[in-house]
């Protein structure tokens, strides 16, 4: 008898939360604009490679292997500057990875994602850093942009693979939303 009344009780609850017409969808107002994925081929999105320097435009996670600093650009890979002078540091190089968010390291190797991958690099002369392994799939990524409450194109896996998202004009409210 217990259980039927609890039963009851939760139900009740959960039932007067819902009301007809009642659409998370529909309540998130759409201001015109809505994000579209940025697509690539699995050829552009597996190339890595150390180019020149370039300028840090947004940041991220930072390792410090002394007088090293390995600095994570958010989607676009990690800065390589030697700090030895921390009044004037340096920076010497740049490891290219498509979608490259989050890096660790280890003694001397940097651990970094590539969308779906792991690439590992044997960093033990950071001015040469060394690819040493690639993981395939060993990330999972969503086929969503990290936003709550914001419109989408729907991806559409036959354009590439998504390697970010990029916030434009839309002239009609798009079928996805997160």
């Amino acid at each position: 008898m217990k259980n039927r009344f609890l039963l009851f009780f939760l139900l009740a609850i959960v039932s007067s939360c819902v009301t007809d017409g009642d659409d998370f969808y529909e309540r998130i107002p759409f201001d015109g604009t809505g994000y579209t994925p940025i697509y690539k081929t699995a050829e552009e999105m597996a190339k890595i490679e150390v180019i020149g320097a370039q300028p840090l435009s947004k940041p991220g996670k930072i390792y410090v292997l002394e007088p090293y600093l390995f600095i994570n650009e958010s989607g676009k890979g990690i800065h390589i500057v030697d700090n030895s002078d921390p009044k004037k540091p340096q920076n010497i190089s740049f490891i290219s990875i498509t979608g490259n968010y989050d890096m660790a390291a280890k003694g001397t190797f940097l651990y970094a994602d590539n969308l779906t991958n792991l690439v590992v690099f044997d960093i033990s002369n950071p001015k040469v850093p060394k690819l040493t392994k690639t993981v395939p799939n060993a990330i999972p990524v969503n086929n969503y942009p990290p936003f709550d409450g914001v419109y989408f194109e729907c991806v559409e896996s036959k354009k590439g693979i998504v390697t970010g998202w990029e916030k434009v004009p839309m002239s009609q409210k798009p079928n996805c939303m997160r």
